[in-house]
């Protein structure tokens, strides 16, 4: 029996593995698929809430820590494992922001470097894009990784850990509890033992805790994203524009996004979906028009009320944790709400107050 058992093999559920075993702890990792296939793999890999301004101290405190973290956490996954997270900190240009003054206002509060910049910076740094505008807002510090390798790199690094246990294509289906514990997880492989079980579910999350009479409120939802074949340079930056987004990645390629649609656990993709994505992407570098979209395909995030994920015991059960609900951030706050969590089942001072992600108090918004 491993000390901790973490279910789900998302980054949530891979950097919990991670962090456990790099303190000298046996872990087993259960994913009812393959590791880091779901809506780790399928996000856009931007290390910033899209408009951060528009989220509360929660959200903002883990992006913060996490944003931090990720230079250094790329560079030992691609020392250890050889496979590159590809960590790009080219930064970010923000088009057509309608609530600039609360941008700046949150910029100088929060000591974050973002500033207005005329259509000459704009234009010297991206070339291609939307023309005509007369200024942006600049925010230099931020960073994308792209996420397929950094679940390749997470993984690599895991199964090469001899005090980690990867269980892959291995479904949990529920819990047996008595005396206010989890004796035992529920899998379509048989029971596993774990001193501590952590959900790290994303979307699937609350119809796990269900099994146990806790009703989370966290629910999928929907993003699908196309993929450009584009020239390496003719994006180099994020470009964000009326809520869609356009990522470059080291090969030239540049992903678009997102939808959101609230239509449970369907990941169907649609021409509609695609033709507005390919609207949105053209309109922020024209250029891309002239470029084959060559792929397309849709996600499942873990919405949650407000966006804060919930994070730490659940009321009722002493040996059961969840780390879920991080909505469109998840990739965002990993390292943070994973080090929160890893904090408090380790008995180590939190590096955040763990209040406000706490689940007592939160249930009831379940619907």
């Amino acid at each position: 029996m491993s000390e901790f058992l973490v279910v789900g093999g998302g980054v949530i559920g891979m950097m919990t593995t991670l962090q456990l075993a790099d303190a000298g702890h046996s872990v087993t990792l259960v994913e009812r698929g393959r590791c880091g296939q779901e809506a780790s793999w399928a996000g856009g890999g931007i290390v910033s809430p899209l408009y951060p301004w528009r989220y509360g101290p929660a959200v903002s405190r883990l992006s913060r820590w996490s944003e931090g973290y990720y230079p250094e956490l790329a560079q030992r996954l691609g020392e250890e494992t050889g496979v590159d997270p590809e960590y790009r900190q080219r930064g970010l240009l923000y088009l057509r922001v309608e609530d600039e003054a609360r941008a700046l206002g949150w910029a100088r509060e929060q000591g974050k470097r973002l500033e207005r910049v005329d259509a000459d910076f704009l234009y010297a740094r991206e070339p291609e894009a939307a023309p005509g505008c007369r200024e942006a807002l600049w925010m230099p510090t931020l960073g994308s990784i792209r996420n397929p390798r950094l679940v390749r790199s997470l993984w690599t690094r895991l199964a090469a850990m001899p005090r980690v246990t990867l269980r892959e294509e291995v479904e949990v289906t529920g819990f047996e509890v008595a005396g206010g514990r989890v004796l035992a997880v529920k899998t379509t492989r048989g029971d596993l033992a774990g001193g501590q079980v952590v959900v790290c579910g994303g979307a699937w999350a609350a119809g796990l805790l269900e099994t146990v009479g806790v009703a989370l409120p966290v629910r999928p939802v929907k993003g699908q994203m196309i993929l450009f074949r584009a020239p390496p340079g003719l994006v180099q930056r994020v470009v964000l524009m009326d809520g869609r987004y356009v990522i470059p990645r080291a090969d030239g390629r540049v992903l678009a996004g997102s939808t959101l649609e609230e239509c449970g656990f369907d990941k169907t993709t649609d021409a509609q979906a695609r033709e507005s994505l390919w609207a949105s992407a053209t309109a922020i570098i024209p250029a891309l028009a002239d470029c084959e979209v060559e792929h397309h395909w849709a996600g499942l995030r873990p919405g949650s009320p407000d966006g804060v994920p919930f994070i730490g015991a659940v009321p009722g059960i002493d040996n059961l944790h969840v780390n879920a609900g991080h909505y469109r951030n998840g990739l965002v706050l990993a390292p943070a709400s994973t080090r929160l969590l890893v904090d408090r089942l380790l008995g180590r001072e939190p590096i955040l107050d763990p209040a406000p992600y706490a689940l007592e108090g939160r249930l009831s918004k379940a619907r």
